[in-house]
């Protein structure tokens, strides 16, 4: 997510550029002499130096620190503007009375051809949550993939394998795609692969652009059962305490949990 391809002095540099400056400045300098230091010295990010002990070395230029300044700025906003989407999703799942996680560790399995020894990948969803339900067969997991940086979007629609542990790792697996500086959403719908739903984050809501295939799941592995009891699901902003006397009457009264109705955003009918 760092930083956008910018021009310096003719050189076009990117991502990598930003991440060479970031090794070089935490180690000693050593040269690697290939051609993303070719670029940074010519750019003047970096300097070349010779040690007391006749050895070369190069370092950050001044020009060199405020390029990794702005990369670490741009890499902040990414990340708040990445949380802020989170957390949207995330309270929309609750408010659609499911159990919802962030930041999970899952063990997917993923396709292979038949006879072939079993793949696997960890994979760790931006929002992963399931119904509150204690009949597992109504569970229907749904995985939230949330980008809000179109270069980042772009590498995980490549990587065919993440995308399907995913879809293992639930039933419904929805890109939910931020907006540019412009109020541009950073990806059309045509762009993700039709396995997949797409929402478009608009302000303080969420759009469905196509609703994602359901896939029946009778019920959890073990493995994925395990990793919930280990973490802790997101706690509801509206929750009711039960250790409140004042709110212990609506919950002897509560009527019992319905089906989720928010369609708009989970994708049920």
């Amino acid at each position: 997510m760092t930083p956008t391809p910018s021009m310096i002095n003719g050189m076009a540099l990117g991502r990598h550029h930003a991440r060479r400056l970031r090794d070089l400045y935490r180690s000693a300098g050593w040269p690697s002499q290939d051609s993303v230091e070719v670029e940074l010295l010519a750019a003047g990010l970096l300097e070349r130096m010779t040690e007391p002990s006749g050895h070369h070395t190069v370092r950050l230029t001044d020009q060199g620190i405020a390029y990794l300044a702005q990369a670490f700025h741009k890499n902040r906003q990414a990340r708040s503007r990445h949380e802020a989407l989170v957390e949207l999703v995330a309270q929309a799942m609750q408010r659609d009375g499911r159990i919802v996680w962030t930041g999970l560790s899952l063990r997917a399995r993923l396709p292979t051809e038949p006879d072939a020894p079993n793949r696997w990948k960890m994979c760790m969803p931006d929002v992963f949550s399931i119904r509150n339900t204690t009949v597992a067969a109504y569970l229907e997991p749904i995985v939230h993939e949330i980008k809000v940086n179109r270069s980042d979007l772009l590498g995980d629609l490549k990587s065919e394998d993440k995308r399907a542990a995913y879809l293992d790792a639930g039933g419904q697996c929805w890109y939910v795609l931020g907006c540019d500086a412009k109020g541009r959403p950073i990806g059309e719908e045509h762009e993700i692969p039709q396995a997949c739903g797409v929402m478009i984050a608009e302000g303080d809501r969420l759009r469905v652009a196509r609703n994602a295939p359901k896939r029946s799941i009778p019920d959890l592995p073990f493995a994925m059962w395990m990793a919930l009891a280990k973490a802790t699901p997101m706690p509801s902003a509206n929750a009711l305490s039960s250790e409140d006397p004042s709110q212990s009457v609506l919950l002897e009264n509560a009527p019992p949990t319905e089906p989720s109705q928010i369609t708009k955003l989970s994708g049920d009918e």
